[in-house]
């Protein structure tokens, strides 16, 4: 089986970080996003990737190539963004599989994809959501999707699309992603993925879903930080550092140097940062970042940056009160 990740999107949400790193290569629970998925494809022997790449691509195909080298690896370049059919679209010269697994590239999710795969039947993650108006979103009748609405203003469905598409027979979907190319069909002036599926269903293709419940979205600043603090419920670094106080679960990278500090919980910290005298919770703080005399609470601080606080002197009377934000 092959995995196909399309990474080219330009990170808009997660602006000023992604001007200088694609969105997902951006630390979450002390790895790159983009680190946590391979991490599952490949403990469920997906042993095969094709990255759709665009902006600052070649980052992300030296993160992989690097970190990853028994990683079979190949690279398309999405010169347009023009839409996920339209990125899948441009994956299908490295397809030879018959079972393709597509996962976006911005999404964490903790599923048994064993058991998603062992039925050999076209499947797609969803979960229920309170507004799918954000979304695509499945439309059942007798256990399979009769429908697929992108992003609905009228409710149609609570299932929303997460991410996560197991094709049992990507020939299939082939045939479906050609004819979107070829005849131009957008919906929202996009070449969409769920207008390809759909017209899968129309030719007599059954595709089903299967529960999500572990999916943890990277798309902005809020979500981000919600995943840093889930994964960090997972898995914490023990690290100790004289003078400093930590608040557990947090990750703290290689050669950081901690000094005079409150750090936690749910602090992910990069390798080489150096703090001090700064009280930091639920917060990432980038590799080589220099943060001093600072009160950190849900920031994201990007690497190599410096952050340099102050301490106030203050002469206040009764009955004063006094904000600082």
């Amino acid at each position: 089986m092959r995995a196909i990740i399309p990474v080219a999107g330009l990170g808009s949400r997660l602006k000023p970080h992604t001007y200088s790193i694609p969105k997902v290569l951006m630390n979450v629970g002390g790895k790159p996003i983009l680190g946590h998925i391979i991490d599952k494809l490949i403990s469920e022997d997906i042993n095969k990737a094709t990255f759709i790449i665009g902006h600052l691509g070649e980052l992300i195909q030296e993160y992989v190539t690097a970190t990853y080298p028994a990683l079979k690896s190949e690279f398309v370049i999405q010169h347009k963004m023009e839409g996920l059919g339209h990125a899948i679209y441009t994956a299908i010269p490295t397809v030879s599989e018959k079972e393709v697994f597509i996962i976006l590239g911005d999404t964490v999710f903790d599923v048994n994809l064993k058991e998603v795969f062992k039925n050999k039947k076209t499947a797609l993650g969803v979960k229920s959501v309170e507004d799918p108006s954000r979304f695509g979103v499945a439309v059942m009748a007798d256990g399979y999707i009769e429908k697929l609405v992108e992003k609905p203003q009228t409710f149609v469905s609570k299932l929303a699309l997460v991410g996560l598409y197991y094709i049992a027979d990507f020939s299939i979907l082939k045939k479906s992603l050609i004819n979107l190319v070829e005849n131009d069909i957008r919906t929202k002036g996009e070449l969409q993925l769920t207008d390809a599926l759909q017209n899968m269903i129309e030719c007599g293709e059954k595709i089903t879903t299967f529960p999500v419940e572990g999916w943890y979205d990277c798309g902005k600043p809020e979500t981000l930080l919600s995943t840093n603090k889930h994964i960090l419920d997972q898995k914490s670094t023990h690290k100790q550092f004289p003078g400093v106080v930590i608040d557990h679960p947090v990750f703290i990278g290689d050669n950081s140097i901690l000094e005079n500090c409150v750090i936690g919980p749910y602090t992910t910290i990069g390798s080489g940062a150096v703090i001090r005298n700064s009280i930091i919770r639920n917060s990432i703080i980038g590799s080589k970042a220099d943060v001093q005399k600072a009160l950190l609470d849900n920031s994201i601080i990007g690497s190599n940056s410096s952050i340099k606080g102050a301490y106030k002197r203050l002469n206040s009377g009764d009955s004063s009160e006094i904000d600082f934000r």
